[in-house]
């Protein structure tokens, strides 16, 4: 089983209060509506979808596109900086032969 991404919007249409849930599972959305009528609070939003989550009923699939999360550039500048810290530059070919050089120089000395 693929990663399944699933999201609540609520929102006011004219008279009541509309939630709506998206799916989107192995690239496919699945959606249904509820109508809360009055405005709910968060504990009454998570109390329905505790009790009610299995039993909606979802949409026919419709094929989506899944975008990727954007990361924060600071958090991707730290991560590159992990990564090449552990490991170096270069690739695992560079890297055995920077190790044989290292060696040899071991050896002459």
């Amino acid at each position: 089983m693929g990663k399944v991404i699933s999201k609540l919007t609520v929102f006011f249409e004219e008279p009541f209060w509309i939630g709506v849930f998206e799916r989107i599972e192995d690239g496919k959305l699945y959606v249904a509506k509820v109508t809360f009528g009055a405005e709910p609070k968060d504990y009454e939003v998570q109390e329905y979808i505790l009790e009610n989550y299995y039993s909606l009923r979802f949409s026919p699939a419709v094929a989506t596109v899944v975008k990727k999360a954007k990361k924060n550039p600071k958090r991707m500048q730290r991560d590159a900086k992990k990564q090449t810290k552990e490991t170096g530059i270069g690739t695992k070919s560079q890297q055995a032969l920077k190790l044989q050089r290292r060696n040899k120089r071991r050896k002459q000395w």
